[in-house]
């Protein structure tokens, strides 16, 4: 039995199949991605989606989904589904199939009548190449085949309409024809493994539609491109190999290089390949062979918080130390860059948020635990001394650090911390002043280089880090310990934050706290009673003003609940670090079962992966992005740490 199996009940019930989606990527940043039944509900969906760095820093969308029709006896059955104006689904051919499973690759088997087809689809891992391959399984006659592709070309973030603009030209390849719509677009090379007939029959799909933009609040509809389709015949056992790229191939080649890429994939067997997998999706490699993790698909690009916080779960937990080094040996050089005041020549973005430094500590101190302080020293030593000593001379333009030993950042008309929300161009959350997470990162920090620097001898060093420590320490708990036994949010001068919010959670799960431990147990136990969900921590406690659970409407509405009771995974990992670090053992049947309320979603949402974010209130559907790298890189990170204490003796 797969651990991700779908019967036909649930693929011809369009409540039940649509809201399921599918993603597949390479190492390039590329992707594919609908619905399980392949009917497109986002403008980000499309069977062929690439970046085009000529163009502009976003993917487009070049092939968006293709259509198969069975024809025998002269009669059509068309597999393809889409959805347009007026709740009207077209040509309905979710109808024919007989289930889906994506144990190794997603495979989609539909009958018609006495045809059995099996259709497979993988994504070649280091080329922007879509790979499907089609397998008569059973048919009592003569049949053929028909695939008739629509085009796009636009950019994810538009829609394309019918024009006059648009290219009809085409030219012959081998089995396949190339096209490009507009000018500064690749060539769309659409190729088969078998000799085929392509019928040249132009025109306009009008009013496709897209739901989910439609429930975001955004323009929802656009027409797509169909040059025509190919048709051939296929004998019963026989597979046909579909290829979709911006380069051309030898067809001959289709067949070993679907299978080769068949035995690359690692089986979503259970609840840690499917993360596992997940964690692979994030990976992103440039042509001068940098290395990156992208926070999030569809729209997400490489962000530097996302980036250090994501590093450890993405990398270390699942045993891949390699790739920990290749993506922070092009992190460091775009931190480096920002510090000594150079232009960034690294492709990620808000390496200026003040706490970024921070979680570059924390993440190489993930590192030391992996690897040993030796190593750690010996790779990052040198970058962990100039953080410190960047922050500890002011160097950073918006990083104050004051007498008290406390880090002061200015956030009243800017978003400057992961609670990055805005509306009408101010924060929705002005996090400023003393912000409570970036002083226990900072404490964390000053705590874990004098470490560092009294491993390697340097004892002067570590002494003038841990007469600092002692000052943050003080004036940490001062600052933001409430007489209700939790944290403060933020202290700016007389503003002080006095919502509940689990950024305090840092301040316990952390190596190094500068609370006691009735204190941290005082702050996880208002945590647990205000904030935790099967789905993460709150970002604001139900019983604080303005909480806001459900992330639904438009844009605006959607802003101002974004962290305003919404559940984040990413942080409920943190949360059960906490948990293990307070109470050990003895919370780990809790922990286990709070594990439940994410494995719930690999066959729900996104298949295989983590949403953005969930409602805050039940049943804590998922929204935002169908894939988000700190809440998969978070969850595995809580899972090696289990592992750690189920069998420590």
């Amino acid at each position: 039995m797969s651990y991700l199996r779908f019967e036909k009940a649930v693929m011809t019930n369009l409540e039940e199949s649509l809201h399921r989606e599918f993603l597949r990527t390479n190492r390039s940043g590329a992707y594919s991605a609908s619905t399980l039944v392949d009917c497109n509900t986002r403008k980000y969906h499309g069977l062929l989606v690439v970046p085009i760095p000529e163009l502009d820093d976003e993917n487009h969308v070049l092939l968006s989904s293709l259509d198969c029709t069975v024809i025998q006896h002269g009669a059509e059955f068309n597999l393809g589904l889409h959805k347009y104006q007026g709740n009207n689904y077209s040509p309905k051919g979710h109808k024919y199939i007989r289930e889906f499973d994506c144990d190794v690759v997603p495979t989609t088997l539909y009958r018609v009548g006495g045809v059995l087809l099996k259709k497979e689809v993988v994504f070649h891992h280091y080329e922007d190449r879509i790979l499907i391959r089609y397998t008569l399984v059973d048919a009592h006659s003569a049949t053929t085949l028909r695939f008739r592709p629509f085009l796009a070309f636009r950019s994810v973030r538009q829609f394309t309409h019918e024009n006059a603009t648009a290219s009809r030209e085409y030219q012959e390849v081998d089995n396949g024809i190339k096209t490009c719509m507009y000018a500064g677009y690749p060539d769309l090379y659409m190729q088969f493994n078998k000799k085929n007939e392509f019928i040249f029959h132009p025109d306009w799909y009008r009013g496709v539609e897209y739901p989910k933009e439609q429930e975001r609040g955004y323009a929802s509809n656009e027409d797509l491109y169909v040059p025509g389709y190919f048709e051939m015949d296929i004998k019963k056992g026989e597979s046909i190999i579909f290829s979709a790229s911006t380069s051309a191939i030898k067809t001959n080649t289709l067949k070993t290089l679907f299978q080769k890429e068949v035995e690359q994939r690692v089986p979503r067997d259970n609840f840690y390949h499917c993360l596992v997998t997940a964690a692979h999706q994030f990976h992103n490699r440039k042509a001068n062979d940098d290395r990156y993790l992208l926070a999030g698909y569809p729209w997400f690009k490489s962000r530097a918080r996302d980036t250090f916080i994501s590093l450890p779960g993405l990398t270390l937990a699942i045993d891949e130390q390699d790739y920990f080094e290749l993506v922070m040996k092009t992190a460091e050089r775009g931190l480096r860059e920002f510090m000594e005041g150079k232009p960034l020549s690294v492709k990620i973005y808000e390496m200026e948020q003040p706490d970024v430094p921070l979680w570059a500590v924390w993440a190489i101190q993930q590192y030391a635990r992996y690897a040993g302080l030796d190593k750690a020293f010996e790779k990052y030593g040198k970058l962990l001394q100039d953080i410190i000593i960047f922050i500890k001379d002011d160097k950073h333009p918006n990083l104050r650090l004051d007498d008290n030993g406390l880090l002061y950042a200015d956030g009243r008309d800017k978003a400057i911390t992961w609670m990055n929300s805005t509306a009408n161009g101010k924060p929705v959350v002005p996090r400023s002043g003393y912000i409570v997470e970036f002083n226990a990162l900072w404490y964390n920090a000053v705590k874990f280089c004098a470490l560092m620097a009294f491993e390697k001898g340097d004892e002067k060093g570590a002494k003038v880090l841990e007469d600092l420590a002692v000052k943050i320490k003080e004036s940490f708990v001062e600052t933001f310990l409430n007489e209700y036994g939790y944290l403060l949010d933020y202290v700016d001068g007389n503003m002080m934050d006095w919502s509940v919010r689990p950024n305090q959670i840092f301040a316990v799960a952390l190596d190094y706290s500068p609370l006691s431990q009735e204190q941290k147990k005082s702050v996880l136990d208002v945590c647990t009673r205000e904030l935790l969900t099967p789905k993460g921590l709150r970002s604001l406690s139900p019983k604080s003003g303005g909480y806001n659970p459900m992330y639904v409407g438009p844009q605006t509405q959607r802003d101002y609940a974004y962290h305003q009771g919404t559940a984040w995974p990413w942080l409920g990992g943190f949360y059960m670090e906490a948990l293990l670090k307070i109470y050990k053992r003895t919370r780990l049947s809790f922990i286990e079962r709070q594990m439940v309320g994410y494995e719930e979603e690999m066959d729900y949402h996104a298949l295989g992966t983590i949403s953005e974010l969930f409602d805050g209130n039940p049943p804590f559907h998922g929204r935002g992005a169908m894939a988000f790298a700190m809440n998969v890189a978070e969850i595995l990170r809580a899972l090696k740490l289990l592992e750690k204490y189920t069998y420590q003796k």
